[in-house]
């Protein structure tokens, strides 16, 4: 039963996940032979408040970038 997590700053859309979903549990098919339905693949949307890559909290980079778009 593999297990696979999926962490990201921000949310996804259904079709996306469907897609995510998809995509990894056909990889650990062909790559490992596991079948699709033995596969449990967990989101965790963070929110980009909580997120920081270095010392930038991603809200913020977000809200600077649309400022330079202005």
């Amino acid at each position: 039963m593999p297990y696979i997590s999926v962490r990201v700053a921000g949310a996804l859309s259904m079709d996306q996940k469907r897609e995510i979903a998809d995509a990894f549990s056909e990889t650990m098919l062909k790559v490992a032979g596991k079948p699709k339905p033995s596969c449990y693949i967990v989101f965790d949307e963070v929110s980009r408040d909580n997120w920081a890559k270095g010392s930038d909290i991603l809200s913020d980079v977000d809200k600077k970038a649309a400022e330079e778009k202005k």
